[in-house]
């Protein structure tokens, strides 16, 4: 069985305009839906995953640090992948390909790669991944090669707004 976590970064703050787009930090409204999150992850006991693999963009990086502290994850354990940063959906399950030694990976990344992914692997189409919407996908597989529609056990979306 494997579990994948697939994680947009929380909203970024455009208010520094002298920074590049790999750069933009978190914003107001991305700190306080993390804040949320990190609140009903411990609230719920929501499982952490074995790895937290993330975008070195600010946004990203930032988002999964402060996940990692919700779940109580080594800050030191997370790992960053280049190719995360506004990977496709092709680009993103290479990433996910590359850890078949873990059974519970969370990646946390860009859209429109992520949306596209979910909707590759799922059955019920989602229109876009909220920033700061995880979306939970259990297969019923041994490698993460076999992960399809067809392998898919469980789904859970956990967004900002329905929290």
């Amino acid at each position: 069985m494997k579990t994948l976590d697939i994680i947009r970064h929380a909203k970024s703050s455009w208010n520094f305009q002298s920074l590049d787009d790999y750069s933009r930090p978190l914003g107001v409204a991305g700190r306080r839906d993390l804040k949320k999150f990190s609140k009903y992850i411990t609230k719920h006991n929501l499982t952490a995953p074995e790895l937290i693999v993330t975008s070195p963009a600010s946004r990203a990086f930032y988002t999964a640090l402060h996940l990692a502290d919700a779940w109580e994850y080594k800050e030191e354990s997370v790992q960053l992948e280049a190719a995360l940063y506004h990977a496709d959906e092709e680009e993103t399950i290479e990433v996910v390909h590359e850890y078949g030694h873990i059974s519970h990976l969370a990646i946390v990344g860009h859209n429109p790669g992520l949306t596209g992914l979910i909707n590759v692997l799922s059955k019920q189409f989602l229109e876009n991944l909220p920033t700061c919407g995880i979306v939970r996908s259990t297969f019923a597989v041994d490698s993460w090669e076999e992960i399809s529609p067809e392998t898919i056990m469980s789904q859970y979306r956990y967004f900002p707004k329905i929290l």
